[in-house]
């Protein structure tokens, strides 16, 4: 189901109910971009440390925004089907309304890979659903208390609809007699709410309410009237609805922090950041920080890429490189043949889209085949954990049982640790050993060319250690016994397995 900015406040109420009873929501989320390129050095390494990582994805996360988020609540009944999931696809735009001007950075690539797979940008940028997080709420706050509403946005058409207002009604209450009225038309979105505070606060004998999505009723009044029906509980310009509208989003954010449900996700690391910086507050340059408010606010998140990738030994699961991949070799009988069936996993009424076509990058989608894919991976091991002797409906606490060891461990691609611990100390690094390339003969080689050398044969990543000296590291140990093996009698490069403390500029140097 599809939600916009013009639907988004009715559906909130029922949105609220549907999480509430929820047993978990799933989300997916798609941006404008995933890693800027502007920025020198920050592409994901293997040298990456959990704590580094963080810094390059927080200035990523930082220039690109959100474009649609993908929820999905799965109700547990008392009858088949055992789970009904209501899945929710949001368009969502950066709040503009007395907020500043939130600048957004697109990347061709990302662009490019959405638009291949049907996003559709008129409704991300003509009903997209406004969203803030608490700093920007704070100043929108203290502008409305004091009373100062400032204009915020740039674009010349927005200014352009103002004055077109304020010149109609200046014009207009010159010569009106009081109680008389006069309407604007062909307002549209937050212009309604803008064009009634810029009115109110420049004319002091005026009164305004909105007349439908797209006019306002202006109304000539004495001042003492004007004071009464500012304190009027009917009043649409009401400090605490301006909020209400202005947050968008951010409302069902806070609804789901506060149910403590448990979030799921695929590759949730990015998902986790956006989450913190667009709804909650900017990203902290602490990466511990940011593990600590992450855990406050879900204390429970389980990300399916690390269920999974721990699958892959234990249950024989074939390498799949995508979500939709991991969805469709669980929906057959390949890992479990002989076991108890997965559970009845069935779309609500007005969801069933998603059971009649595959729409891979659509984020409703996507949180749907994520929640899907937690269950059955769930049903699985406890099948395994109990040599299959589970009970025909198993509950959802028993799956939360066989996934304890994965709760709030969030994948991390290609790095020294396979996982983030949201809610502890984080693994040591477990990797293949690091080898150190010495060059001799090979004169001006840097690090773009001794990838390339290595490239034909198997992918590492390569950091200068030295003048002639360079550390590759992979994330594979075939791959470091291959160029050990194929590189011993090279006439240039000399391979060996890198010893912090032979190889060390740093320790070198006290040992001269």
């Amino acid at each position: 189901m599809e939600v916009g900015a013009e639907g988004f406040a009715r559906c909130l109420p029922r949105l609220r109910r549907r999480i509430l009873r929820s047993a978990f929501v799933a989300l997916d989320m798609e941006f404008t971009g995933l890693h800027s390129t502007c920025l020198q050095n920050n592409e994901p390494s293997l040298f990456d440390s959990p704590a580094e990582r963080y810094l390059k994805a927080r200035q990523s996360v930082q220039r690109f925004t959100l474009v649609q988020l993908g929820k999905c609540c799965s109700d547990t009944e008392s009858d088949l089907p055992r789970y009904v999931v209501h899945s929710y696809n949001f368009f969502l735009f950066p709040s503009t309304l007395g907020v500043r001007d939130v600048e957004l950075t697109l990347s061709a690539s990302s662009i490019q890979f959405l638009s291949h797979y049907g996003f559709d940008y008129n409704k991300f940028l003509k009903d997209g659903i406004p969203y803030m997080n608490e700093v920007q709420e704070k100043n929108l706050r203290q502008h409305l208390l004091a009373g100062s509403w400032k204009v915020c946005s740039t674009n010349n058409a927005d200014r352009d609809v103002l004055k077109k207002a304020i010149d109609e009604v200046t014009s207009w209450i010159a010569a009106a007699a009081e109680d008389e009225t006069m309407v604007l038309q062909d307002l549209s979105g937050y212009h309604v709410l803008e064009v009634q505070l810029v009115l109110r606060q420049a004319l002091q004998n005026i009164w305004t309410e909105p007349l439908g999505d797209k006019k306002v009723m202006v109304k000539k009044v004495s001042p003492e009237h004007r004071q009464l029906l500012e304190n009027s509980s009917y009043d649409r310009c009401q400090k605490k609805l301006i909020l209400l509208a202005a947050r968008g989003f951010t409302n069902l954010f806070q609804i789901l922090v506060n149910a403590k449900k448990p979030l799921v996700g695929h590759n949730m690391l990015m998902d986790l950041m956006h989450l913190h910086d667009k709804f909650y507050r900017p990203l902290p340059e602490s990466y511990e920080e940011f593990k600590r408010n992450i855990h406050n606010l879900f204390p429970v998140i389980i990300d399916t890429k690390t269920v999974t990738k721990s699958m892959q030994k234990e249950c024989l699961f074939p390498r799949a490189s995508s979500l939709l991949e991991v969805y469709t070799v669980l929906c057959s009988s390949i890992l479990n043949p002989k076991g108890p069936p997965c559970p009845v996993i069935a779309l609500a009424s007005g969801c069933s889209r998603y059971a009649e076509k595959k729409s891979p990058h659509e984020a409703g989608y996507d949180a749907f085949l994520c929640g899907s894919v937690l269950l059955m991976s769930a049903h699985l091991l406890l099948c395994r954990s109990t040599d299959d002797a589970v009970e025909a409906d198993p509950s959802f606490s028993q799956y939360l049982t066989v996934l304890a060891e994965h709760v709030n461990k969030v994948n991390f691609i290609r790095g020294g640790v396979s996982s983030i611990n949201l809610s502890g100390e984080d693994a040591p690094c477990h990797r293949p050993p690091a080898l150190v390339v010495h060059v001799r003969g090979w004169p001006g080689l840097n690090e773009r060319q001794i990838y390339q050398e290595f490239k034909a044969r198997c992918r590492f990543d390569v950091r200068r250690l030295s003048k002639n000296q360079f550390i590759l590291l992979s994330n594979k140990y075939k791959h470091v016994r291959l160029v050990l093996r194929d590189y011993r009698h090279h006439p240039h490069l000399q391979v060996s397995v890198y010893r912090h403390w032979r190889h060390s500029p740093s320790v070198n140097c006290l040992l001269q």
